[in-house]
């Protein structure tokens, strides 16, 4: 699989660390920054990651930035993007399983790298069970095509 990873200033040392260990279990890695710890802004690179995984340029994505809260947010504003926002091995299973999760979030201040990697390893080997799970995945997928309503003064 192809994977793009980034991250803002506070998770610049656990993307780096997870994207050496991406490439071990066998995988490509794209990593469209940050790549220095300079303060930067994550929905930068939110953004530019989900961009990247919805125009087909790699199968998943795992960001990180201090909570995995703003990046992860920053990144399901990207139609076809389903990123999910995990801290244990269960939600990235189940993100996978009934989700067809395309991307995750991490948070470098909630989990150590240790678990960092048992997330992403289970996220990465779980497959979308699809069957029940189908019709709801078309359901989230369908709320990109909805205009948002106006609000007039």
């Amino acid at each position: 699989m192809r994977i793009i990873v980034a991250s803002d200033h506070a998770g610049l040392e656990l993307k780096n660390g997870l994207a050496g260990y991406i490439r071990q279990l066998g995988h490509d890695v794209e990593d469209v920054g940050t790549h220095t710890s300079e303060s930067v802004d994550y929905p930068t690179f939110g953004e530019r990651a989900a961009r990247e995984l919805a125009r087909g340029v790699a199968d998943r994505a795992i960001l990180v930035c201090g909570t995995g809260q703003g990046i992860g947010m920053a990144a399901n504003k990207v139609p076809g993007v389903r990123c999910a926002i995990v801290s244990d091995t269960y939600s990235a299973r189940m993100s996978r399983e009934h989700n067809d999760a395309n991307a995750i979030a991490l948070g470098a201040r909630v989990v150590g790298e240790g678990l960092a990697e048992e997330i992403v390893g289970t996220w990465l080997s779980t497959d979308f069970l699809g069957g029940r799970h189908e019709r709801r995945v078309r359901m989230i997928d369908a709320i990109d095509a909805i205009d948002a309503p106006t609000t007039e003064g």
